[in-house]
């Protein structure tokens, strides 16, 4: 069976945060957002006899779907470089359809400092990261400024390590954003980092980082 267009409008809304609009005054044409930032990531019509999709793709990842599934084409009315359309007529098995929408999801949605806070995440207790190496895991080296800007709005400390980031050097911040002075190394000394002087011995306590992933120890 192929998938109908109220199922897959349907998936789309599975997503957190999304919602339904017909923005063309026409029917034939309904889309499913973001409400953050009102971005589409599912474009629906008919066109030809059959139901089309519009989903944003990953420009590495673009001609394989378009190589492998003659159903999917250059996106139809939109920058072909990052957008795939998929003809519903039975050429993509539906499993494969509702990945390519679950992946235009992610990339409409994704953003650096949501890229930073993940990296953030993955600093194991007892170690610090540069914020070199975070914009490294984040997946641009040269971001280590917005590295920093992030760091200081952290939204959720809780969950978001960022005490746990120092600069190459191993120094700690001067004005520590969550809770002042002295607060980060308070938190550091808690998670049985020493710190001397205002500094962190990286070759002790600092995580390595390669091809985008930490390392894991010998």
């Amino acid at each position: 069976m192929m998938l109908t267009r109220e199922e897959v409008i349907r998936y789309g809304l599975s997503f957190p945060d999304t919602y339904q609009e017909a923005p063309f005054h026409d029917p034939n044409w309904q889309l499913v957002r973001v409400r953050k930032g009102k971005k589409a990531f599912l474009w629906t019509y008919e066109r030809d006899g059959y139901l089309n999709l519009n989903v944003k793709v990953n420009p590495e990842w673009r001609d394989f779907w378009r190589s492998v599934y003659p159903s999917v084409v250059p996106g139809y009315h939109q920058n072909k470089e990052h957008w795939n359309t998929i003809i519903i007529d039975g050429g993509v098995p539906d499993e494969v359809v509702l990945q390519m929408i679950a992946e235009s999801y992610a990339l409409v949605t994704d953003s650096p400092t949501k890229r930073i806070y993940e990296a953030v995440k993955q600093i194991p207790k007892g170690r610090v990261a540069t914020y070199g190496q975070i914009a490294e895991l984040a997946g641009d080296k040269k971001m280590c400024r917005a590295v920093g800007n992030a760091l200081h709005k952290n939204p959720d400390p809780d969950e978001i390590p960022c005490y746990r980031v120092v600069n190459a050097a191993g120094a700690l911040s001067g004005e520590f954003a969550f809770g002042g002075s002295g607060a980060q190394q308070s938190l550091l000394e808690a998670d049985g980092i020493k710190v001397k002087d205002g500094r962190v011995d990286l070759n002790l306590y600092g995580i390595r980082v390669a091809d985008g992933r930490i390392l894991q120890d010998p």
